[in-house]
């Protein structure tokens, strides 16, 4: 299949990129801009039209191919950036592709934020009425409805694979795991640099804001196989719906960074504190995803234990900085 990937500049995009490739499917990329200097956040619709027919090897757009839009913005803008990324970037693309003669399938990642607060020990099916309590989730939110408004409608075959949070290789910084393997890295950078080794120090203290919430999380390797798996899907039974794709399980945020620091097996101690004047967090205290709709749908199922991907971050974590492996226990 010819594939559009849209946001392949980006954790989930990388990812994606690659097990596309190797699943034995054409991609071509637009990380931010497309095919000459085409910027998608500010083309016209006609104009990415003609971009994705283009790319899929079809001008006249008679030929179905694939869209996938993992494109977002989560860390280090504002709301106003993420409503951009986040939702009328979604938008532009549906009017875009309802543009074609035959237009290519579209899968868009939501996430677990447009949700909003789960009940405590209970998954949240996709039945749940979304109820967002972050910028991000609203915004993602609105990404998600206008897709699922051009599926409903026949514009546009569109499915919307609503996903947990993201472990893995490569986890931004900007995220929890992402942060907290940094900051080991670095740890672990500053033990193999000193002059004895670090023998005999006492415990580094690793200062993070409190940890209360319960999460749900999935190996970016198994968000690419939901992907490469709705691809393949018949149409009449994932276009115009929403599947959620996660762990199916909530892991308290703070055994999750201990589990990580164990796995480091570096002398750090963990201390959660509250920094005066820090803006207040207007998040949920409990995130589960019910995943039974993926499994009846695409025959989908995690395939790789929180540990693999904590492993694997920490491992990617400290080839990228280019210290030892002692972070790989």
């Amino acid at each position: 299949m010819n594939v559009v990937l849209l946001g392949a500049g980006g954790f989930l995009g990388a990812h994606l990129h690659r097990g596309l490739s190797d699943a034995g499917h054409r991609v071509v990329s637009f990380a931010g801009t497309g095919a000459g200097g085409l910027d998608l956040a500010s083309a016209a619709p006609g104009r990415i039209a003609v971009a994705v027919a283009d790319a899929l090897g079809d001008p006249d757009g008679t030929d179905h191919g694939a869209v996938v839009n993992a494109a977002g913005r989560a860390w280090n803008t504002d709301e106003a950036g993420m409503r951009a990324g986040n939702a009328e970037l979604p938008a532009r693309v549906v009017r875009a592709l309802a543009l074609l003669a035959r237009p290519p399938r579209l899968v868009q990642l939501g996430t677990v934020h447009e949700y909003g607060a789960g009940t405590s020990g209970t998954p949240t099916p996709e039945t749940s009425p979304p109820a967002p309590v972050t910028p991000y989730g609203r915004t993602k939110l609105l990404g998600t409805e206008a897709v699922l408004a051009a599926a409903v409608t026949g514009r546009v075959s569109g499915t919307v694979l609503r996903i947990a949070n993201v472990a893995g290789p490569g986890a931004p910084t900007g995220s929890l795991l992402g942060s907290v393997a940094a900051r080991l890295t670095a740890v672990a950078h500053a033990l193999d640099t000193a002059p004895d080794g670090g023998a005999g120090r006492t415990p580094v203290e690793l200062r993070l804001p409190p940890l209360r919430a319960w999460r749900d999380f999935v190996d970016v390797r198994d968000v690419t196989d939901a992907v490469l798996r709705t691809l393949t899907a018949p149409l009449d039974r994932v276009s115009g719906r929403v599947i959620n794709i996660g762990g199916g399980a909530a892991v308290h945020t703070r055994e999750l960074v201990q589990r990580l620091v164990d796995l480091s097996g570096l002398p750090v101690r963990t201390v959660e504190e509250t920094v005066p004047g820090a803006p207040a967090r207007h998040d949920t205290e409990w995130q589960q995803l019910d995943i039974t709709r993926a499994a009846e749908l695409l025959g989908w199922h995690p395939g790789h234990s929180l540990d693999h991907a904590l492993r694997d971050l920490l491992a990617a974590s400290s080839a990228g900085n280019g210290t030892a492996g002692r972070t790989t226990r």
